[in-house]
């Protein structure tokens, strides 16, 4: 029998692959074989991170302008894995959101998703490939405080359903939807917002999901690995919470 999941002569992208649950993702499917391309806007951490990972290669590109995005995805020689993982995060409720940072959001969240698809999607269906999107519980649950992250990962959601809807022979297309996960993300949220009561916080964080912790980005990224191998071909539409719990409750 071969080794289950593997991904060895397939080619990978990972947007905002140079940190956090991007980096992680990067790491796992490097380990299953795949040649990936760390794209992210940080030269230095995505070089750093290749350096590590054998086959793999950079992407320095600003997934909101369609322009670099239909060049540099566009020019790829081939694809066969598309994790779409880059975003941003925003702390407020309607009232409290200015509209350009609500812009802000959707530009990066769901427009450069929107970009990044279009441009790969001749390639993934040209490998039979898949698409692997990083929702989050804010786009399956209100989440106080996160009005404008909510929309943008409802968002997410959506686009996941209908492409799946859209190219059910030719690609397959995953959501995963992660609760709070320990990442550099996660900490840049604390230090801006609750620098005065930091462990206060991260418990607090922590009680939010029944088993009592964050999650950790290699966790993450075991599901993005499954959802890109051939053991997951049945696997189409779904949307995949991975939250200890959260939102089972």
């Amino acid at each position: 029998m071969t080794q289950p999941f593997r991904l060895d002569g397939r080619k990978a992208l990972v947007t905002g692959g140079a940190s956090g649950i991007g980096e992680a993702t990067c790491r796992a499917l490097s380990a299953a074989g795949a040649s990936v391309i760390i794209a992210d806007m940080n030269r230095e951490k995505a070089e750093s991170l290749s350096a590590e990972l054998s086959g793999s290669a950079v992407l320095v590109v600003d997934i909101t302008d369609d322009i670099h995005v239909k060049e540099s995805v566009g020019s790829l020689d081939r694809l066969d894995i598309l994790v779409n993982n880059a975003g941003i995060g925003l702390v407020g409720g309607v009232e409290d959101t200015e509209l350009a940072d609500f812009q802000r959001l959707f530009r990066v969240n769901v427009e450069g998703l929107f970009l990044v698809t279009k441009h790969a999607m001749p390639l993934l269906i040209a490998s039979s490939g898949c698409i692997v999107n990083i929702g989050s519980v804010a786009g399956l649950v209100g989440v106080k405080k996160r009005f404008a992250y909510c929309a943008t990962k409802g968002a997410v959601v959506a686009m996941t359903r209908q492409l799946a809807v859209d190219y059910p022979t030719q690609i397959r297309v995953n959501c995963i939807c992660p609760g709070t996960v320990d990442t550099p993300f996660v900490e840049g949220y604390l230090q801006k917002y609750h620098a005065h009561e930091l462990e206060k916080m991260r418990a607090e964080l922590s009680q939010r999901q029944p088993v009592g912790r964050l999650g950790k980005p290699e966790e993450i990224a075991s599901l993005a690995l499954f959802l890109s191998t051939s053991e997951a071909q049945f696997v189409n539409g779904a949307v995949i919470p991975i939250d200890g719990g959260w939102t089972a409750a």
